[in-house]
């Protein structure tokens, strides 16, 4: 069986939608981390304007993908739309770039950036498309490669916009990058991706959009979304709980925060390899249950740590787990619809939605009666219970199947 870097390589299928991914995360990680900046500083935003917006943006990026994804299900070929969704980010982060203004950047968060976003999914879908011909192994493999790249671009791109930026005097730049960035993008799907092939036979089944919510809505569907948007919310809630600990618990600095964020992002990219290395031998439920266990272990041995060093000393366990979360799932969420894989992407978006909702939740729960230390024990706890339950869910799929 070929290796999931030579079956990326040598499918245009797989490797144009891979190359757009890695241009794509440009688009989030040149913005992300000076959004608030921007925002309320640059822009005047209040803190609750800017809460606020940030909450409306997601929720409008949900319905997005959601229903872009079922749209595409009805598509012979997503090239069109890739390039629409392309011609959106560039719109979106060049005006807040050219115009600098509060009414554009509010604009732009609610309306163009969220339907540019949309394009993460899509393109996760056009490679399942691709790989539900594989062998399972094979294609879970393929997938997690390709979010391994994902997060690769990720990880170097902070640094070097950081390096571009520190002279500046305003942060704004970088939705500059971010918008050269969507037109690599529109440029790789319109100069190198090729139109699909006519498709052959019967016309495609009608596929309604109230049909395909009720796809979504199967109780055997959201009980799986809602387990693995608490395994999601573990590493949402560390993200929040980690920079507190180390620089009151553990006496480090914000030095330490940057650098061990730094660490655990490029340790991510070999670990995902691995993980989808052993999807092929095993279920992706058993992989994740197992990552998710360790992400666990982390955060229990987080909630202990009283030094620097100690907590450098759980980057490996950290970047392990991590990988684990925020790359096997994409191909158990796809498996959960996977006849559809605009629909089954899709779920990617409101997964993500609920995960960043229920860490809300779990860190307001566990620091209103512990400190930073015993919240990420509590979470911890919560992520065992989700293992063991999605476990159980796994077990017994003809119980759940009647329920629906």
């Amino acid at each position: 069986m070929p290796s999931a870097f030579s079956s990326i390589l040598r499918d245009a299928r797989i490797r144009v939608p891979t190359l757009t991914l890695i241009a794509l995360a440009f688009t989030y990680a040149s913005t992300m981390p000076y959004q608030s900046i921007i925002g309320i500083n640059e822009l005047g935003l209040s803190d609750r304007a800017y809460s606020g917006l940030i909450f409306l943006a997601a929720a409008v990026n949900v319905c997005t993908s959601l229903t872009l994804g079922i749209w595409s299900d009805k598509l012979s070929d997503r090239r069109p739309l890739v390039l629409a969704l392309s011609v959106s980010g560039m719109l979106g982060f060049g005006l807040i770039y050219e115009f600098r203004t509060a009414a554009v950047f509010v604009f732009s968060m609610l309306v163009l950036i969220p339907i540019s976003n949309s394009t993460y999914s899509i393109l996760f879908a056009s490679i399942r498309t691709t790989t539900n011909t594989m062998d399972r192994g094979q294609a879970a493999s393929i997938t997690s490669t390709v979010r391994a790249l994902f997060s690769g671009s990720w990880a170097l791109a902070p640094g070097l916009i950081g390096l571009y930026l520190i002279h500046s005097q305003s942060m704004m730049p970088a939705y500059g990058i971010a918008g050269l960035a969507s037109l690599v993008c529109f440029c790789l799907y319109l100069f190198v991706a090729k139109p699909a092939p006519k498709r052959e036979g019967p016309p495609p089944v009608h596929i309604g959009f109230f049909s395909s919510l009720g796809r979504l809505l199967a109780p055997h569907v959201l009980a799986r979304i809602g387990i693995i948007a608490s395994l999601l919310g573990l590493q949402r809630v560390s993200s929040v709980v980690s920079p507190l600990i180390i620089t009151h618990s553990a006496g480090g600095s914000v030095v330490d925060v940057g650098f061990m964020a730094g660490l655990v992002a490029f340790l991510e990219m070999p670990f995902m390899m691995m993980w989808g290395g052993l999807q092929r031998r095993f279920r992706s439920v058993h992989v994740l249950a197992f990552g998710a266990a360790i992400y666990c272990l982390y955060l229990v041995l987080l909630g202990f740590a009283s030094a620097p060093w100690q907590i450098y000393a759980l980057v490996p366990i950290n970047a392990c787990g991590a990988a684990a979360i925020l790359s096997v799932p994409i191909t158990y969420l796809q498996d959960l619809i996977a006849d559809r894989p605009g629909l089954g992407s899709s779920l990617i978006s409101v997964n993500t939605f609920i995960a960043n909702g229920l860490s809300a939740s779990i860190f307001a729960i566990g620091t209103s009666f512990t400190g930073y230390s015993g919240t990420a024990i509590f979470a911890a706890a919560i992520g065992l219970g989700s293992i063991g339950l999605l476990l159980f869910l796994e077990r017994a799929p003809r119980a759940v199947r009647q329920l629906a």
